[in-house]
């Protein structure tokens, strides 16, 4: 599905605004001496997510393997894709293992320049549980299965199993179970700042050292992997900061006008009176070692405690997802080792394939406008 040309210029003049008025309320809120985290049940926002590519060591066929927002649910939606460039080819494609879906760019081997460039028109909007109001939920068996597997990175037997028997020691209900290893997280895990990316997610390889420390794909691998073991589906869901938070965290948002850096991933469970959850304490783990000037130790400090308990069962829609696939094999490509996740740009030639942490050689830039609905 494409966009509408006419009506994406139009709406990307109009950006502007809405950035303003992101803005201001940042602002407004920044003034305010309390500090609050408390999303609310909002309108969608829409937003025009852009990934522009550009490779200079052109040596044989280049090849690019670039996510996409491919959510549908009741707090994410995309519009559709528009791309640019030179290259011969390009396709939505699905990966072999999830089924999630991503867009494989190909150049002709003479290709000397290759750049490519695609925008989608994506809808968000918070993300909130109202735990005061339980009803039985269903999930298609399947997904909830898939949901409950090993990966090559989240083992689920071993340490893994250990870890998450004593987390969750005492604890019946599957919310029990959840609040427990996300307390267990928060009080044990940390954000590293020098890990390279957003990490790798290799949990066994975390708890086998005692070294929790981490970004947001090892901790809420961590998060996910314990509570799989435990029988509580839980997911991984990747994607991208696409501008500031309304609240006064300055670690919680993103500047929309380069987002590089602003990966993150989420997570998310299924409770059988809840459904799919919102979950993120890689995000609490983070406001607790950058927000302030000192490393903040104690959840209960009055900066970390309001992050701490709304991103139990809420997220903020100044987000968007790609997936929650793990072990890709990217349809293609000449090699044969999996992706552990796909939230960066991917690509390759003669030369091999590229790093996606470099994106200064790797040449990417990502923006976001926020759009009039």
């Amino acid at each position: 599905m494409t966009l509408n040309r006419r009506h994406l210029l139009h709406t990307l003049q109009a950006a502007a605004l809405g950035g303003l008025g992101s803005s201001l309320g940042l602002a407004r809120a920044a003034a305010d001496p309390q500090r609050r985290f408390a999303p609310q049940p909002t309108g969608w926002r829409s937003f025009d997510l852009t990934l522009e590519v550009a490779v200079a060591d052109a040596q044989g066929q280049t090849q690019l393997w670039l996510p996409i927002p491919d959510l549908d649910t009741d707090y994410q939606r995309t519009v559709g894709h528009e791309w640019r460039g030179n290259a011969a080819q390009a396709r939505v494609v699905a990966d072999a293992t999830g089924g999630s879906r991503l867009l494989h760019v190909q150049f002709a081997p003479g290709e000397k320049a290759p750049v490519f460039a695609v925008t989608s028109r994506v809808q968000t909007r918070n993300r909130v549980v109202d735990w005061s109001r339980p009803a039985p939920a269903s999930e298609d068996p399947a997904v909830l299965a898939f949901n409950l597997r090993p990966t090559e990175l989240l083992p689920l037997d071993g340490i893994v199993r250990q870890t998450a028997l004593e987390a969750t020691k005492g604890a019946k209900s599957d919310v029990d179970k959840a609040r427990a290893i996300y307390q267990w997280v928060v009080a044990r895990a940390h954000r590293d700042p020098k890990t390279r990316g957003c990490g790798i997610g290799d949990i066994k390889s975390m708890l086998e050292s005692g070294n929790l420390g981490g970004k947001c794909a090892d901790l809420n691998a961590i998060f996910v992997g314990l509570c799989r073991s435990v029988g509580v589906p839980a997911r991984d869901v990747y994607g991208l900061r696409v501008a500031p938070s309304a609240f006064p965290y300055r670690e919680l948002g993103a500047n929309s006008a380069a987002l590089k850096g602003a990966q993150h991933c989420r997570a998310e469970v299924f409770l059988r009176q809840y459904g799919w959850v919102a979950m993120d304490p890689a995000d609490v783990l983070k406001v607790m070692r950058q927000e302030t000037p000192a490393w903040i130790k104690d959840p209960a400090d009055p900066v970390a405690a309001p992050v701490m308990k709304a991103l139990f069962g809420s997220w903020e829609g100044n987000w968007v997802g790609y997936n929650t696939a793990h072990d890709l094999l990217l349809p293609g490509s000449a090699g044969k080792a999996t992706l552990p996740f796909l939230m960066y740009p991917q690509g390759e030639n003669a030369s091999g394939r590229f790093d996606e942490l470099a994106p200064d050689s790797f040449k990417y830039q990502i923006s976001a406008r926020e759009v009039a609905a």
